[in-house]
């Protein structure tokens, strides 16, 4: 619990100065600030058994996204149907690269980059889909800056602070909750041997 209120309200804090901020250096973090501290901060927070594979993911997804976004502006027409295609060739992207990892690459985090790009860039690309080439890297590293700066406060913070093991944060002490692995392997065995004599009887 104090783990996650800790990261929660420091993340807050972090978004709440990086609008009040953003506007002195000129790239327009303030606009995106509520989102790629979001995302970044489940970024952080989500458990997973490679730690480099939560990143990797969600760049698969953020490049996925961004190439689905030129094959709009070059080839495929302004329309519904074009941008189906391109929603479909970028979650296939997605489901392929993450399928292909085992597991290495989690698709929730490639999914969390796909939202990333398309939360910072739609309306933009919508208003002058001709800029793309200019006005999508400026979209993308601003984006990415926020997701970087959840991503750091709330992985940093989860990681230094003791869980207190009271088995609210994470997966930290549920173990006792669903019981021995072992024994429910067992129970299962019996069950189904009691089933297999049921319909060993019936046949009889």
């Amino acid at each position: 619990m104090r783990r996650t209120l800790t990261a929660g309200l420091v993340l807050a804090v972090v978004t709440a100065l990086i609008i009040s901020l953003g506007g002195l250096f000129g790239f327009g973090l303030e606009s995106f600030a509520l989102l790629g501290a979001a995302i970044g901060g489940a970024l952080g927070l989500v458990p997973h058994p490679y730690s480099w594979g939560r990143i990797a993911g969600f760049l698969v997804g953020f490049v996925a996204v961004w190439i689905g976004f030129a094959l709009r502006a070059a080839v495929l027409p302004d329309s519904s149907n074009g941008r189906a295609v391109a929603a479909l060739v970028v979650l296939a992207i997605v489901a392929l690269a993450c399928g292909f990892s085992k597991n290495r690459l989690p698709l929730w985090s490639a999914l969390l980059g796909v939202a990333a790009l398309v939360g910072a860039y739609e309306e933009t690309y919508t208003n002058a889909p001709s800029q793309f080439l200019s006005q999508s890297p400026e979209a993308a590293t601003t984006v990415l800056l926020t997701v970087a700066l959840g991503y750091l406060v709330t992985s940093v913070i989860h990681e230094l602070l003791p869980s207190g093991g009271d088995g609210q944060d994470g997966d930290e002490g549920s173990a006792p909750r669903h019981g021995n692995p072992d024994a429910r392997s067992q129970t299962s065995t019996d069950e189904l041997g009691q089933l297999d004599g049921l319909m060993a009887g019936d046949k009889k």
